[in-house]
């Protein structure tokens, strides 16, 4: 099973609310009261949120976080990448130094590419807005 961590769970949940509020500037606090998640675990996902441009900051007393761009123009993968890094389902993919202890004798070691593009491609196709309004799936 292919899972996504706790972290970027987490993140889709608080884009989710900061998707409802229209703008509005929302306080680390604020969210993690919306979320019912704690406060230090919300703060640290609003940093990775911030450093990866899906979300902007703004400092002092009407300070807080906004989102960058609107729900619809929010992808899956862009979320996914600034929580768990890049998107590969295998550890072995090129340019990766992380290899199992057959590496040496895997025919196939560097060829989960063509998979790890079309992972890729499927998550840039699901935005926020998707997941908000449950259409995500063409079944449901």
């Amino acid at each position: 099973m292919i899972k996504l961590s706790k972290m970027t769970d987490y993140a889709v949940v608080i884009l989710a609310e900061m998707a409802t509020r229209d703008g509005q500037l929302l306080s680390a606090a604020g969210l993690a009261s919306h979320t019912r998640l704690p406060e230090p675990t919300v703060s640290k996902i609003l940093k990775l949120l911030t450093k990866n441009m899906i979300i902007s900051s703004k400092r002092g007393i009407n300070g807080g976080y906004s989102l960058v761009k609107a729900p619809a123009e929010i992808d899956m993968a862009s979320v996914i990448t600034a929580l768990d890094g890049p998107i590969a389902l295998a550890a072995c993919v090129e340019a990766s130094p992380e290899c199992c202890d057959y590496a040496d004798n895997c025919k196939i070691k560097g060829h989960w590419n063509p998979v790890n593009i079309a992972m890729q491609q499927a998550l840039e196709r699901v935005s926020l807005a998707q997941m908000i309004n449950n259409k995500g799936c063409p079944n449901e």
